[in-house]
């Protein structure tokens, strides 16, 4: 969660709450929240174009 709240300029509650809307594929692992590469980069891609 940090690496995407540095890439983004966000804080970690912001970057959580991307991750709570569902914005890009990701899953839970006990306290542990892993985010798909390919998802983030997708997503990031879209939301410069737009």
């Amino acid at each position: 969660m940090n690496e995407i709240a540095q890439i983004l300029d966000i804080s970690n509650k912001t970057a959580y709450s991307l991750v709570h809307e569902n914005l890009f594929r990701h899953v839970r692992i006990g306290k542990i929240i892993r985010i798909s590469k390919k998802s983030f980069d997708q997503w990031l891609n879209n939301f410069a174009d737009a």
